[in-house]
């Protein structure tokens, strides 16, 4: 598949089942409800290192949210139910608690909770209260510049991780421009988010080492200074490699910001000085769900997000 002079690999994105849950951080005003919402995702990009990957979904307005003030809604996604819990209960207590003016809410509808201000309300020392409103309870937790408002838990759902797809370039900076046309687009699809910094990641990995301690290594397939040293995915003119990683909380949603990604590259042409698009796998022997670039390319549906 060549699409406007760029060529689509034959391939596969293979990602993974998660865990993931919305949390709506609202504050007097987006400036300090980002302020928030940067400081909860910071650190997330991936599993591996950072046990949650987590970013900012997307800018709320005022009529958007339980309280009515200007918000931002967060995704976070971990390999299991406890860590997430873990995490959420940590990042809420370091970033948003701490935050002024801000307060918490639930973004999830499910039947599976998880903890959100419900352990948080121990810090009121004694002088917290809540308030059971529509069968939801909310706390109220006494601070310096006036009260934390917290929703008691938040929803949590099956969700998928490590959508991604490669952007093969004659240039570092061809690749990047490419990307930030990517993650442009993606941003305007619901319930997904791409956590490593700007959406772009330049150290793809691939699965063991030489090392006995690294269980992950790059991926010098995709090395262009390795392209006589190894078994190099690359032609010669290929002189840069950045990924876009994806996380979603559906199969449809992460189909739909590959679509979306892929569709503002190749909307850039050859010109661009990006040669292909492919994807990073494992011969599907790890992860449970298979993203084909060339099906989702070709799949019309998809095409009313870009």
């Amino acid at each position: 598949m060549i699409i406007n002079g760029i060529h689509i690999d034959d391939t596969f994105a293979e990602a993974f089942n998660m865990r993931a849950t919305r949390v709506i951080i609202t504050a007097q005003n987006h400036k300090w409800a980002y302020h928030a919402a940067q400081a909860m995702t910071g650190f997330a990009t991936s599993v591996i290192g950072c046990g949650v990957e987590a970013g900012i979904e997307r800018e709320l307005s005022s009529n958007e949210t339980p309280d009515g003030r200007p918000g931002i809604a967060v995704l976070m996604f971990a390999m299991g139910s406890s860590v997430l819990m873990k995490q959420l209960e940590n990042r809420m207590g370091q970033t948003i608690l701490t935050c002024p003016t801000s307060a918490a809410f639930s973004g999830l509808e499910s039947d599976e909770k998880i903890n959100l201000g419900k352990h948080l309300r121990f810090f009121g020392d004694g002088f917290q209260t809540s308030k059971l409103i529509a069968g939801k309870r909310y706390w109220r937790v006494p601070v310096m510049d006036g009260e934390f408002i917290t929703e008691e838990t938040t929803g949590m759902v099956r969700a998928i991780g490590g959508g991604n797809f490669l952007v093969l370039a004659r240039s570092q900076a061809q690749a990047l421009n490419a990307c930030e046309a990517a993650i442009e687009a993606m941003k305007k699809v619901p319930n997904v988010i791409m956590p490593f910094p700007g959406g772009v990641v330049r150290s793809g990995s691939k699965v063991g080492s030489k090392y006995k301690s690294m269980f992950a290594s790059t991926n010098d397939a995709f090395c262009p200074t390795l392209k006589g040293m190894t078994k190099s995915e690359l032609d010669t003119d290929i002189e840069s490699v950045m990924e876009i990683v994806i996380d979603g909380l559906t199969e449809i949603d992460i189909r739909k910001a590959t679509y979306a990604g892929i569709h503002a590259i190749t909307q850039l042409g050859e010109e661009s000085g990006v040669k292909r698009i492919s994807a990073g796998n494992y011969g599907g022997k790890l992860g449970q769900f298979q993203f084909h670039l060339r099906d989702i390319m070709a799949d019309a549906s998809l095409k009313e997000v870009s």
